[in-house]
């Protein structure tokens, strides 16, 4: 189908590592590991050199302090040379997907030809913070001069100043509306009447069917797609771990809603777990696929953009998927198939609703009606981020490589990926296989 963009921007290829579940400690691999060998991996494998790139771009929404222009770092690790410029971008949970949207508005210019473009994080090595009373005393401290003074000082040291303070639940709680992401996801589920039940028959569903995908080798080494990493000591990591085999609902049903103990109904084990991962795509043009004699595998037909009230931030998919529809002339089911972020069952589950409901799409939306009823056998057909988690930086890099992957694989032509994002936000992108 005819590009909504101004010339063709072809992937040309992709690849990521396993997705590693945070196991209450830091993990094996800080961001910028998993984002150098996944790159060096995907690079070794082209027909050109990687000083032959034209830029690099990173997403990544939680770099470490010695990583903060962390696209710079990558890039110079992957061996892309001191020419190349490396960059990093941050749009939440779309960050990886805005270092691609970044890489296409480039090419679009003029600007670049062949852009590695991607995303990571690694959220195990969040940090953990001094809280803002325990750093008022240091810097009491610190300016105190006599002994007298710094006695005086030490009386006022309380022990509740020791408490850290987890970084990662301030980045997961929105500053405009005061809520954790967990509980934008209860405010879905109470809007649409989403159950329990639902939730985690989503969740075991997605547990599921990334193990057929993992055994049927789609996600596997050699499978195309997610490539092992190994750590100082040689050990390999070949697999996203955080699946779950033995995943039921009887097992789900045992756990304990976490953002509202009283009345909800989110658990950990309908949420998408914190994770660490990395994920890249190769863009280029026209002129770049000729001048290396490259095989694109897709094109981005068209993207888009969307906000919406922060507290109902999960339903980011269906604001932003929604215009790409409408501007291609495609309805829900047009598409071979979707891809939606699985940050919590009730998120995706709250989309799908929200595409059924005439009164919200005719004012949220501006439709004429109801969007209509999404078939669920297109959607994450092998499972998602309930299973595989959410490296924040990465996940919307990793939606648009797999949707490109289960095309190909399937014969399939066109579909569109898309992510909700913190702050009240969402990202689509409509691609076609070729």
């Amino acid at each position: 189908m005819p590009s909504a963009l101004s010339r063709p921007v072809y992937i040309v290829d992709g690849a990521r590592t396993p997705f590693l579940k945070a196991r209450n400690k830091p993990g094996p691999f800080s961001a910028g590991d998993l984002a150098t060998q996944a790159g060096r991996t995907l690079l070794v494998r082209q027909e050109f050199s990687p000083t032959e790139l034209d830029e690099v771009i990173l997403g990544c929404a939680s770099p470490s302090a010695d990583e903060v222009n962390i696209g710079r770092v990558a890039a110079l690790r992957m061996g892309c040379g001191e020419k190349v410029p490396g960059w990093t971008v941050m749009r939440n949970c779309a960050s990886g997907m805005q270092a691609i949207d970044s890489g296409i508005n480039n090419i679009l210019a003029g600007r670049s030809h062949l852009v590695l473009a991607g995303g990571t994080d690694a959220l195990s090595r969040a940090p953990l913070l001094l809280s803002d009373a325990m750093v008022l005393w240091l810097a009491n401290w610190y300016a105190a001069k006599s002994p007298g003074q710094k006695v005086a000082q030490l009386a006022k040291l309380k022990l509740g100043y020791l408490a850290p303070v987890i970084a990662i639940m301030k980045g997961l709680t929105d500053p405009m509306v005061g809520l954790l992401m967990g509980q934008t996801a209860e405010n879905l589920a109470y809007r649409f009447g989403i159950t329990r039940a639902q939730m985690d028959e989503f969740s075991v569903r997605s547990h599921l069917r990334v193990v057929a995908a993992q055994d049927a080798g789609f996600l596997a080494p050699g499978g195309g797609e997610v490539e092992a990493v190994y750590d100082a000591a040689g050990n390999a990591y070949p697999l996203d771990d955080g699946v779950r085999r033995d995943s039921s609902v009887a097992n789900l049903a045992k756990l304990k809603p976490f953002f509202d103990r009283k009345y909800g109904n989110v658990t950990p084990g309908n949420s998408s777990q914190i994770t660490d991962g990395a994920a890249w795509l190769l863009l280029a043009d026209e002129a770049a696929v000729k001048r290396h004699g490259l095989t694109p595998i897709g094109q981005i037909l068209d993207t888009e953009w969307a906000g919406l009230d922060p507290a109902q931030m999960g339903l980011g998919p269906v604001h932003a998927a929604t215009p790409i529809l409408k501007r291609n002339n495609l309805g829900l089911n047009d598409l071979d198939y979707i891809e939606i972020n699985e940050a919590f069952a009730a998120q995706v589950l709250g989309c799908i609703a929200a595409w059924k409901d005439e009164k919200y799409c005719k004012e949220q939306l501006g439709l004429d009606g109801a969007l209509g009823a999404l078939d669920e056998s297109k959607l994450n057909v092998d499972g998602g981020a309930i299973a595989l988690g959410h490296p924040v930086g990465s996940s919307g890099a990793r939606i648009v490589l797999h949707l490109l992957k289960v095309l190909k694989r399937n014969n399939a032509k066109r579909g569109i990926a898309s992510i909700c994002i913190g702050g009240g936000l969402g990202g689509a992108m409509l691609v076609e296989a070729l």
